[in-house]
């Protein structure tokens, strides 16, 4: 009896504090509470997943879509190129072809165009030579006749006698050679006329001869008379000789002009052909290279599109994997809150009376559990608005508020602040930058416009040449545009990653410090548990031992055990799923890092490339091209500027107002939470003060 009383007395306190603190939800009520919560909380979860991969679905299917027709209609380019180069090259082989020929042809006019001038050459110096033995014949004709005439008149006596003792025409024509001033060497030539004559007239006189006898001696009586006559045949016969030299020379001379003409015509008319082909093929070569540039652009883009369609593939199989998945896993997680529920309900009655009676446990309790619940909601909307707009920084600023509400958790500073001031940040970055682009919009409208005017009053008087211009300069404006976002992005990545690697090097020093201290407790709760058990089980105090007071402290030691083994499991568990999230976070921006730098380096290439081909074009224009160029250049920079390459302005405005929204409805939650755990508290407070009071 006396041990009951004193028993009695010792439970008494603790009875009271406990009734005082019955007046608000302890612990195990409030875990109730929560896993209900949780549970409706899944369930909408589930419920908005599955609208979030339905809209996915649907963007899966269009996007396939769109990429297999782009596919279709890259293959149909791929063929019309294709079907261009072959044509120039049959064009080509052509061209080449008739060139051939044409210069076969050339070359045969041209060897019989030398052919025919050196003949012509070689007749006209026989001609010259010819003439001017002609030439030389009459004279010394003309002038052994009138020499002979002058001798005869002065003195036709003598000369007679002399001519008549002669006993021949060449003795006469010796006697009179003598007897004149003819000089030796003319002399010698006219001899051998006379001798050419007297062989034309040596059958005459031998058919004389033989039919008659000896020639009559007076035909000699007038041999000086004959001479003459001989001379005046043979200059006869010089002179019609000399005429017919010169007219066949002239005829010569003619047929050749004639055929020069024809065949220089033809030689001029074969090179123009040549010319034209050659102009021809040049034209059907750069048609060729253009294709085929063209084509390697084609089915560059083609080769993307295709792996775009498999990489879209296998992001919707995996992503409806994920969800399949995160379906099941949401089943099993709402079966074992609903068994836990239904465990801590039946079986936790007893040891909530005697584990949670102080206020100020249950008082703290209850505001983390109410704090984790705030961050653990933001961050998942965070998440879910940054899925729904595929937003990088919305999923990075997800991590960092996950990574700063356990980081603040552990280390005692209100992650309420933290958390709405990395949501404030980016909703003022954003706020900015929709400011920037507005008013980068309405100084692009204006200043393209008016280029845009520019260009096509100077474009018209240079069109072809401005056209092939245009279109390098686009493309490489292009891809210099590309590389300055590819280029921002990789900055902001390494920006990214470096603030990821400062958060999780904090997480995990706060992390060994908490596990330590975790450790250090578990195992003071583990000592205490083991001398407190040996003492009561001795049995054999010899004083009155408060056994059923040490049973209680026990199994309250019990408790904390579990609830410090069970904080040290999380601590561990948080612990490894934050580094595996930031193994895979890390991964996949090194990932993304690495294919970026690419895409950079080879647009770059390109770029660089397409400027050298504007620089060769360009040099072909002159004059009005001046004025076109600047224009042309200053168009290229607000092309820079003001062409959407990687997503339009519009897009990008609804897109960013859906995030700036999406943020205040996440700071709206946080500012309503801070407001109920202000009152609460407060509430507490005086439920406290209650307490101690009754005690």
């Amino acid at each position: 009896m006396m041990m009951r009383l004193v028993l009695l007395c010792a439970i008494l306190p603790a009875t009271a504090m406990a009734n005082a603190a019955g007046t608000q939800a302890n612990p195990i009520e409030k875990v109730i509470e929560m896993l209900g919560d949780l549970q409706q909380k899944i369930i909408g979860e589930g419920q908005a997943a599955q609208k979030v991969y339905d809209e996915f679905a649907e963007w899966c299917e269009e996007e396939s879509k769109t990429l297999q027709f782009e596919i279709k209609t890259g293959k149909t380019e791929a063929d019309e190129l294709n079907a261009v180069i072959d044509k120039a090259e049959a064009d080509i082989k052509g061209f080449d072809e008739k060139i051939e020929s044409l210069s076969a042809t050339l070359a045969t006019d041209e060897a019989d165009l030398k052919a025919a001038t050196d003949i012509r050459t070689k007749e006209h110096d026989l001609f010259v030579k010819e003439e001017g033995d002609l030439v030389d014949t009459v004279d010394i004709l003309e002038r052994a006749i009138g020499i002979l005439e002058r001798e005869m008149a002065k003195a036709p006596g003598a000369a007679l006698v002399q001519i008549q003792s002669a006993g021949s025409l060449l003795d006469a024509l010796s006697v009179l050679l003598k007897a004149t001033s003819i000089t030796a060497g003319d002399a010698s030539r006219l001899t051998a006329l006379v001798q050419s004559k007297a062989k034309e007239t040596s059958l005459a006189e031998d058919a004389a001869e033989e039919g008659v006898g000896a020639p009559d001696p007076a035909a000699y009586k007038n041999q000086g008379g004959g001479i003459i006559e001989v001379l005046t045949d043979l200059l006869d016969d010089a002179q019609a000789q000399l005429a017919e030299t010169r007219k066949k020379e002239t005829e010569s001379q003619h047929n050749y002009n004639v055929l020069q003409l024809e065949l220089e015509d033809a030689i001029k008319f074969g090179k123009k052909q040549i010319d034209k082909i050659q102009k021809e093929k040049a034209a059907a070569g750069q048609t060729k290279a253009t294709a085929e540039g063209d084509l390697a652009v084609t089915n560059k883009g083609l080769a993307e599109d295709i792996q775009q369609l498999a990489d879209t593939h296998h992001d919707c199989m995996t992503k409806a994997q994920d969800f399949e998945l995160a379906t099941k896993s949401r089943a099993e997680e709402l079966k074992a809150l609903a068994e836990a529920k239904k465990i801590i309900t039946e079986m936790t009655g007893g040891a909530a009376g005697q584990s949670y009676s102080f206020l100020q446990v249950a008082s703290g309790s209850r505001i983390k559990t109410r704090t984790d619940l705030a961050n653990f909601e933001v961050v998942r909307r965070v998440e879910a608005l940054a899925h729904e707009l595929h937003s990088t920084a919305l999923a990075q600023l997800a991590q960092r508020m996950d990574a700063a509400a356990r980081l603040s958790g552990s280390s005692g500073d209100d992650p309420f602040a933290k958390i709405k001031g990395l949501i404030a940040e980016m909703i003022e970055r954003l706020l900015k930058e929709a400011e920037e682009d507005a008013s980068h919009k309405a100084y692009c409208d204006k200043e393209m416009a008016e280029t845009k005017q520019k260009k096509a009053d100077l474009t018209e008087e240079i069109e072809k040449l401005s056209t092939k211009i245009d279109k390098m300069s686009a493309d490489s404006a292009t891809l210099k545009e590309q590389v300055a976002v590819l280029s921002k992005e990789l900055a902001d990545l390494a920006k990214s990653q470096a603030e990821m690697d400062k958060i999780r090097a904090e997480e995990n020093e706060a992390y060994k410090a908490n596990k330590a201290e975790m450790e250090e407790g578990l195992e003071g709760v583990k000592l205490a548990l083991k001398v407190l058990r040996e003492y009561y089980a001795k049995g054999d105090a010899a004083h009155g031992a408060a056994t059923g007071a040490g049973g209680g402290i026990i199994g309250m030691l019990e408790v904390i055990e579990s609830d410090f083994s069970k904080g040290l499991a999380e601590l561990i568990a948080e612990e490894e799923t934050a580094a595996a999230a930031y193994d895979k976070l890390t991964k996949e921006n090194e990932i993304t890092k690495t294919t970026k730098e690419q895409d950079v380096k080879y647009k770059n290439k390109e770029a660089k490339h397409l400027d050298e081909a504007v620089a060769e074009t360009t040099s072909d224009r002159t004059g009005s091209q001046t004025e076109l160029d600047s224009v042309l250049d200053y168009y290229e920079s607000l092309k820079e500027q003001c062409i959407e390459k990687v997503e339009p302005y519009e897009e990008r405005k609804k897109r960013r107002e859906a995030e700036i929204a999406g943020l205040k409805d996440a700071l709206a939650i946080l500012d309503g939470e801070a407001v109920g755990l202000l009152q609460e508290e407060s509430r507490r407070k005086k439920l406290r003060g209650i307490a101690r009071h009754a005690a």
